[in-house]
C-alpha cells in the first residue's frame, strides 16, 4: 500500500541531499513524519498546505518502512501513519509536483 508525505521544494531538495530527513518541523516538532493514506492526502493538503505552491508528493510502500511505522489515531479518530525514524530518499517510490490550480493543489491521475 502506498503512503504519502507532502513536502516543500526545500524540504524535497534537503532530502535529496542528505538522503534522508527528519521532516517539516511540524514532523521534528511532533517527533514523527506524519503521512497520510490515498483517502486522506488531499484533505491534508487542503488543511496545512492551502494555497502553498512549489510542493511535491512523495509516494512511499508501507510495508517497506517496517516497525518504525506506525498506524495511529488522528483527525477524527482516522488512523493515520506515522514513521518514527528518518524518511530516507530510498524509500520514496516516485515524487511528483504537486502544482496550486485555481487555488486547490492537483493531484497526480494515477496515485499508485
Amino acid at each position: 500500500m502506498l503512503i504519502y508525505k507532502i513536502l516543500r521544494g526545500g524540504e524535497w531538495a534537503d532530502l535529496q541531499c542528505k538522503g534522508e530527513t527528519a521532516g517539516a518541523p511540524i514532523d521534528q516538532a511532533d517527533g514523527f513524519v506524519h503521512f497520510s493514506t490515498a483517502a486522506q492526502v488531499r484533505e491534508t493538503a487542503s488543511k496545512h498546505f492551502a494555497g502553498e505552491d512549489g510542493l511535491l508528493l512523495l509516494a512511499m510502500e508501507a510495508d517497506t518502512l517496517g516497525a518504525a511505522l506506525k498506524w495511529e489515531e488522528s483527525r477524527g479518530g482516522a488512523l493515520f501513519p506515522h514513521l518514527y525514524a528518518p524518511l530516507r530518499q530510498s524509500d520514496v517510490v516516485w515524487a511528483k509536483p504537486l502544482p496550486l490550480e485555481g487555488g486547490f493543489h492537483h493531484f497526480p491521475d494515477d496515485m499508485t
